[in-house]
C-alpha cells in the first residue's frame, strides 16, 4: 500500500511530511522524486507516503500505477491563506512555472493575485475530480491537523511516535515570510 498526499503547497505538507516522518513502519518523503522523470518519477517503494504538490499533475499516471490500491490524503488549508502564501513567493518555484509556462503571461499582465488564486483553484479541482470516487479517500485540513493527522495515523495503521509526529504541527515549517 502507498499513501499519496495531493496538496497545491504551501498548505502545511512540509509539516506534514516531517509528522510523518515519526511513523516506522512506512517510509516517507517530501517531494522526493521531483528531480526524476518518465516511469521513475512515480517509482515509489511499496509502504511508502509520497508528499508532493505535484502529484496534482500525474493523477492519470498515478491512477494508472496505482488505481485502487493507493490511499489518497487530500490536504487543504484555509484558501485565503494558501493564495496569500503563494502570492509571496510569486516569482519562483510552481508560481512562475504557472504564471509563465501554464497561463503564458511572460511579460507579467496578470495580477499576482489572480494567477495565485487561478493556481489554487485549478489544483483543488483537479484533486477533488480525481478523488471522486475513489474507496481510499481522506482530507486533512491543517486546521484540524492535530485532530485530522491522528485520524490519518490510525487510518493507515501507524506504528511510531504519534506523539512527537503531532507536537511537528506546533512548530511552522517552510513558512512564508510576511
Amino acid at each position: 500500500m502507498n499513501v499519496f498526499v495531493l496538496n497545491t503547497g504551501r498548505c502545511g505538507s512540509v509539516t506534514f511530511a516531517r509528522a510523518c516522518s515519526h511513523i516506522t513502519n512506512f517510509t516517507s518523503g517530501h517531494e522526493s522524486r521531483i528531480s526524476v522523470a518518465g516511469a521513475e518519477r512515480l517509482a515509489f517503494p511499496d509502504r511508502h507516503i509520497e508528499i508532493d504538490n505535484r502529484l496534482a499533475w500525474f493523477c492519470g499516471r498515478l491512477e494508472q500505477q496505482f488505481g485502487d490500491r493507493a490511499f489518497y490524503i487530500h490536504l487543504q488549508r484555509d484558501t485565503d491563506d494558501t493564495i496569500a502564501s503563494f502570492v509571496r513567493r510569486a516569482d519562483f518555484g510552481i508560481m512562475k512555472a504557472y504564471r509563465e509556462g501554464v497561463l503564458l503571461d511572460t511579460e507579467g499582465r496578470l495580477f499576482v493575485e489572480a494567477v495565485a488564486a487561478d493556481y489554487v483553484h485549478t489544483v483543488e479541482t483537479n484533486i477533488r475530480h480525481f478523488l471522486q470516487g475513489k474507496s481510499h479517500v481522506m482530507t486533512v485540513q491543517l486546521e484540524n491537523a492535530r485532530t485530522d493527522f491522528r485520524r490519518f495515523w490510525e487510518w493507515i495503521g501507524a506504528e511510531g511516535e504519534l506523539q512527537l509526529a503531532l507536537q511537528e504541527f506546533d512548530t511552522l515549517h517552510n513558512a512564508s515570510v510576511v
